[in-house]
């Protein structure tokens, strides 16, 4: 059955189980790409400052929302980039809790981490905590360059592993269906 937007495709694989994310912006792209559902296409949000790029493949899990009302952030840990729109699967590694200031309110603005997982390649790499430390602290902090360049405030909160991972999908996938039933959402991804 096609759907109208990317990110209207279900959240998980019904045949392995695996999470699904929709690529939006490539490793090692100083280019912010996003989804505009009137258009049908993916569009370039912003040109990244010189010297600042994504260290991975970034996307959002389709059928979700989180607490800032956007479908839920992912990094994919991959080698090589991939490209907008590429819909991978993939196994929740863990996540880095983030809070962001959005006018004059901190609210969550949580990452996902998750390694690509295919019938024949299987991840390397299944807890965050098997992450090196200092690769870690570079994503961190480009999360934290990326927003402040945008001039938002956002702090780093913590870690979690796998459990917590699966534990913020699962709750934003009850959000998205709760917010679905009293007509909100739908595939609109903002900034």
């Amino acid at each position: 059955m096609p759907y109208a937007s990317p990110m209207d495709l279900p959240a998980q694989d019904p045949d392995t189980g695996l999470v699904r994310v929709v690529i939006d912006t490539p490793k090692g792209s100083r280019n912010k790409y996003k989804f505009d559902p009137e258009l049908g296409v993916f569009k370039l949000s912003r040109i990244l400052p010189a010297g600042l790029s994504f260290p991975f493949d970034f996307g959002a899990i389709p059928s979700t929302r989180a607490e800032d009302g956007d479908a839920l952030d992912v990094l994919v840990l991959n080698d090589t980039p991939l490209f907008v729109g590429c819909l991978v699967q993939v196994h929740l590694i863990g996540v880095i809790r983030a809070r962001q200031k959005e006018g004059r309110k901190m609210i969550r603005n949580d990452r996902l981490v998750g390694t690509i997982e295919t019938t024949v390649n299987k991840p390397a790499i299944t807890r965050l905590a098997q992450v090196e430390e200092q690769q870690l602290r570079d994503i961190e902090h480009f999360f934290a360059s990326y927003n402040q360049a945008q001039g938002r405030e956002f702090k780093i909160s913590g870690r979690g592993g796998p459990r917590d991972a699966e534990r913020m999908f699962r709750d934003s996938m009850r959000e998205f269906e709760k917010q679905a039933k009293n007509g909100v959402g739908g595939s609109r991804r903002r900034e």
